[in-house]
């Protein structure tokens, strides 16, 4: 963000593949890449960001396994965010709202609902497949600036652009913004929204450390490199979502009042110590120690006799089965919502996917609960496997068995 290379490491998670790369039964005799996943502080702006990149052509372009309808808890997320931005910046039927990194289209349908003109952009080919099979325009391209002036050209500029779960993916981030800037007019508005730091570093989330999220955002980083653009932050919010997530509203310089929640949350990212390197040591000695924690529990239950399986199959699960090194050895399998994923094996550890119905099916003694970020939902959603007797295991921010 700020072009200084005075970076320093402080987590080291070890070598990982994608953590999107499940492979079908076909593929399993074929190699492997795994990539180093290491987490640098810059000394000088403070973001948190891999060492390594990983072309998005291998992360994203073929095969992406990722659907963000999968979960109610999702939809309801999706149609809050539409809403309330329709309201709050007055759209009408005139407006364009293009989001980038659209997958299939979930937000883009609660922006449509609410009477605005949508664009999706998205590169996963399957992907934007779905979402133009739902009605959801979508150009299958990688965002940046000769997709922007095609957009401009065809249908003129965008009153918002969003970009959930996306900005963080992106490795250029001058010419991201460059691309930005050309497709929004004069009063647009910038909406991005990711995992904010503060919640990763409180709340031991380094699960959501993987190859596709390149940046671990925070407020004060983000300010200095508006600024760079002529725009700046004028609002931040804060969701649950992801494991607590924040939703950044960036505009051109002057255009809207700027809340006084911005300078709020950088005091309070100064207070916690967030861009201190001996914070972030700390941190790595925390997910050190959740490991050990993690591994005895499991290691405990598989002596006494017990079976345990995984549920559900994130990205950020796949993080947490490579780093302490579980595969078939402790789970049996881990069952999935997803059709995408559903008969293939989890990247690295080769674990099979199967459905949920398979879970309660076969009710193991324990399941390791990889995306308890939905657990709620997820546990309510398989009460039939609780019936049977079946414990699920919270492995994050420390293992703990719910009963």
């Amino acid at each position: 963000m700020c072009k200084s290379d005075n970076l320093k490491q402080f987590l080291d998670l070890g070598f990982t593949p994608p953590s999107d790369q499940f492979r079908r039964k076909e593929q399993m005799r074929e190699p492997v890449l795994f990539y180093p996943l290491e987490v640098m502080l810059c000394m000088d702006c403070g973001l948190a960001q891999l060492s390594h990149v990983v072309s998005p052509e291998i992360l994203y372009r073929y095969d992406y396994p990722y659907e963000s309808s999968v979960t109610r808890t999702g939809h309801l997320h999706w149609s809050e965010f539409a809403k309330t931005t329709t309201e709050r910046l007055t759209l009408a039927s005139s407006d364009l709202v293009v989001d980038i990194g659209s997958n299939v289209g979930v937000l883009l349908e609660a922006f449509r609902s609410n009477g605005t003109q949508i664009l999706g952009v998205d590169p996963a080919s399957n992907i934007a497949l779905i979402a133009q099979k739902r009605g959801v325009e979508t150009l299958n391209e990688f965002f940046g600036i000769d997709v922007a002036r095609q957009i401009v050209k065809n249908k003129g500029q965008a009153t918002v652009i969003t970009a959930t779960n996306v900005f963080a993916h992106v490795d250029d981030l001058y010419s991201f913004m460059q691309a930005v800037d050309i497709l929004l007019n004069e009063r647009g508005v910038f909406i991005f929204e990711a995992p904010y730091f503060v919640n990763l570093v409180k709340n031991l989330e380094y699960d959501t450390i993987y190859h596709e999220h390149l940046s671990y955002l925070s407020v004060k980083p983000l300010v200095l490199f508006f600024k760079q653009f002529g725009m700046e932050i004028v609002d931040v919010q804060q969701r649950d979502i992801h494991g607590g997530s924040f939703r950044v509203w960036v505009s051109r310089i002057g255009q809207m009042p700027i809340s006084p929640v911005v300078e709020e949350m950088i005091k309070n990212e100064e207070e916690l110590g967030i861009h201190q390197i001996e914070t972030l040591d700390q941190f790595s000695l925390d997910v050190q120690q959740n490991r050990q924690e993690l591994l005895w529990l499991l290691r405990q239950l598989k002596h006494d006799g017990k079976r345990i399986a995984g549920v559900s199959a994130p990205a950020k699960g796949m993080t947490l089965l490579n780093y302490s090194h579980i595969g078939t050895e402790t789970l049996d399998f881990v069952s999935e919502k997803s059709t995408l994923k559903i008969g293939r094996f989890t990247p690295g550890t080769h674990i099979p996917v199967v459905s949920d119905e398979e879970l309660i099916k076969q009710s193991p003694d324990y399941a390791l609960l990889l995306a308890w970020n939905f657990s709620k939902e997820i546990m309510g959603n398989l009460t039939a496997y609780k019936e049977k007797g079946g414990k699920f295991i919270i492995p994050i921010p420390h293992p703990r068995v719910i009963e």
